[in-house]
């Protein structure tokens, strides 16, 4: 598939199916997220990768959502402040960026496996980096829960604006 082809599957799933992913999907979708581009190639990231059930309902607290539930893995998408880059005219930090830039990675690269993946920013990350000791310099940014979804939930297309809408010339 082309890349836009793949950039149509990917869809935010909220319904997985109880099947774990094989270690093999796992570390490809790693892998993809590893060679992200990041500022200056500081790649101030850490991924934690959620399977065991204590763990995950750790993490199911700080965002208590049903369907979050049924996923049987989650990965926990952390900047290392200390680590990004800051632009030198006004310190902007590029952690955020860079952290975006490796989650889509993630959820293309799981797309592209026929896996499910769905973007959670709407947590409370002071309660998840207490309950699994993350180090200080560790900011939980984005929480990915993946899997197999769930064949008997209908994924509804997402309106996007028209292109014009979102381009001008310049």
């Amino acid at each position: 598939m082309n890349f836009l082809e793949l950039a149509q599957k990917r869809h935010s799933i909220r319904s997985y199916t109880s099947e774990p992913v094989s270690q093999e999907k796992i570390d490809y979708i790693l892998e993809c997220a590893r060679i992200a581009p990041s500022a200056v190639n500081f790649q101030p990231w850490h991924f934690y990768i959620a399977r065991s059930e204590e763990v995950l309902q750790k993490i199911r607290q700080s965002y208590p959502r049903e369907w979050f539930s049924s996923a049987p893995h989650i990965i926990v998408c952390c900047i290392q402040h200390n680590e990004s880059w800051h632009r030198p005219t006004d310190q902007k930090d590029h952690g955020d960026i860079d952290i975006a830039i490796a989650v889509e990675h993630i959820c293309l690269a799981a797309a592209e496996q026929s896996l499910g993946t769905c973007w959670v920013c709407n947590f409370d990350a002071q309660f998840l980096h207490e309950q699994l000791h993350l180090p200080e310099n560790e900011e939980p940014a984005v929480l990915i829960p993946f899997g197999h979804p769930n064949p008997n939930k209908e994924v509804k297309p997402t309106p996007r604006k028209e292109l014009q809408e979102i381009v001008s010339q310049i």
